[in-house]
């Protein structure tokens, strides 16, 4: 498939394979960036993150679970089950404390009867919709027990090597009063700074690659549900929309690739799955500055025993 030939909106080929949530879930998501900052480095000065030998980016798997729990939140951040427990304006132990309180049992910092824990996590599960699909360590200060999530996600990694630039910004407004005025050695007062300095760190362009997992097994524990599925597979396609900034550029969901397995346990391994959708660079290409200068391919041909692959996007 060319990637001229996207589709832009959700479509299933294949029924509703995708949004069972008693089937193991295979997917490969794609999106890019154009000329912005898709997950900045602390430690190097928030330059976009890179592999030092490939100089491929990267995209950690916390930041694509951001953009997902943001999208959530402001949707269906308003209904009981679909709170989000990673927050900024919340401490985490007093949301293991209201756990507690809701169910009337008396917290005792991490010690804990091992009956009131599995209430706590189970209530936790029940309201917090991040939890019950990527799990959670709630063990500190007030214990409400551990959680496996059922969907996991692997780091994005671009296609091509990027070119991480950082350019110098500059603006009118100086931040100290002190700085507006300067004396000289005559005791006479002078202008002062007229700008202040900043960077701007950016990628001109990259196109991304992630894989998600989803496991019934562990969906059963927690509660995840096929609207808690649905929801997913809704955000990772529209939320991009939602997380726009003049320091993330341009950015978008280029195609998403869901394997749906008819056992539990799976019907293929993933990498094999995964191989049957590839990414390759017009010829004619040496520094990709669009999407429709790459090729996505996808071999539906001999499809595993048990297999059904859904194009949510591409």
């Amino acid at each position: 498939m060319s990637a001229t030939t996207e589709q832009t909106t959700p479509a299933t080929t294949s029924g509703q394979a995708h949004l069972d949530p008693n089937r193991r879930h295979d997917a490969v998501l794609l999106f890019d960036v154009s000329d912005g900052n898709p997950n900045g480095d602390p430690d190097a000065g928030n330059l976009p993150r890179v592999d030092p030998e490939t100089m491929q980016g990267l995209v950690t798997d916390v930041c694509v679970k951001r953009k997902i729990r943001d999208w959530v939140d402001a949707t269906r951040g308003t209904e009981d089950r679909y709170k989000i427990y990673v927050q900024g304006d919340v401490a985490l132990n007093d949301l293991h404390q209201r756990a507690y309180t809701e169910l009337g049992m008396s917290a005792r910092g991490t010690k804990q009867a091992r009956a009131d824990v599995e209430r706590a996590r189970k209530w936790m599960c029940d309201n917090f919709f991040d939890i019950r699909t990527f799990g959670a360590v709630m063990t500190t200060g007030v214990n409400a027990g551990q959680v496996r999530g059922p969907m996991q996600l692997t780091f994005a990694r671009s296609h091509d090597p990027i070119v991480p630039l950082d350019l110098s910004i500059t603006r009118i407004a100086i931040t100290r009063p002190e700085d507006m005025q300067t004396v000289d050695a005559e005791g006479e007062e002078g202008g002062g700074k007229r700008t202040e300095m900043g960077r701007k760190p950016f990628v001109p362009y990259g196109l991304y690659r992630a894989h998600l997992f989803v496991n019934p097994h562990f969906a059963a524990r927690t509660g995840f549900d096929a609207a808690d599925l649905a929801i997913v597979w809704e955000a990772l396609v529209r939320m991009w929309d939602l997380d726009r900034s003049a320091s993330r550029g341009m950015m978008a969901c280029r195609g998403l690739y869901v394997f749906s397995h008819e056992s539990p346990l799976g019907n293929a391994p993933a990498h094999q799955l995964f191989e049957r959708v590839s990414v390759g660079r017009e010829a004619d290409v040496a520094a990709p500055r669009r999407f429709d200068q790459y090729e996505v391919a996808v071999n539906e041909d001999d499809m595993p025993p048990g297999v059904t692959l859904t194009r949510v996007v591409g």
